[in-house]
């Protein structure tokens, strides 16, 4: 099964009054090529403060992540529901943002580059704060995650600055 998610936009009329702007189903596609990693992109912004304007939307919609994980501006956003098949590949990468990573079903293990282990269940809450990290789903259903990322500054440690990186 193929995973949809729902996409509920809000905006205003002419009144200024709340309405549904859009309601669509977004169908998940590849994250990583022959990785088993697939999702949706949901929304993405590329300043702050987020331009909320009706002219905003649509590059909003179509999102401004291309290359990595992140918008790249320094002021950026993206939120996405990603699914983890059983045994997929790794995918262990850091980048310049901090990661709120929502597990929503299944279950999956956060590894970190020192080799500790964090097993996750649904309801389970992650930080991520540019470290080099990778998600291993050992169990035998698809993991479910949802991903709020925030542009933020690299991490430093003792002088080194640590860019975005997809180490082998």
């Amino acid at each position: 099964m193929t995973l949809e998610v729902r996409r509920i936009v809000t905006g205003h009329d002419a009144n200024g009054k709340a309405v549904v702007a859009s309601d669509e189903r977004l169908t998940a596609v590849s994250r990583r090529i022959g990785a088993n990693i697939t999702g949706c992109e949901i929304w993405s912004t590329d300043r702050m403060p987020v331009d909320n304007s009706a002219a905003a939307d649509a590059a909003q919609r179509a999102g401004f992540v291309r290359r990595y994980n992140y918008v790249g501006t320094g002021e950026g956003t993206t939120i996405r529901i990603t699914e983890w098949a059983p045994g997929h590949a790794r995918f262990t990468h850091r980048t310049e943002t901090v990661d709120y990573a929502i597990l929503l079903s299944g279950e999956i293990d956060l590894e970190l580059d020192d080799g500790e282990v964090v097993h996750l269940k649904p309801g389970d809450v992650v930080v991520q704060r540019g470290t080099i990290h990778t998600w291993v789903n050992r169990g035998s259903v698809p993991a479910v995650t949802a991903f709020i990322l925030i542009d933020a500054k690299p991490a430093e440690v003792n002088g080194e600055v640590l860019r975005t990186s997809f180490p082998a």
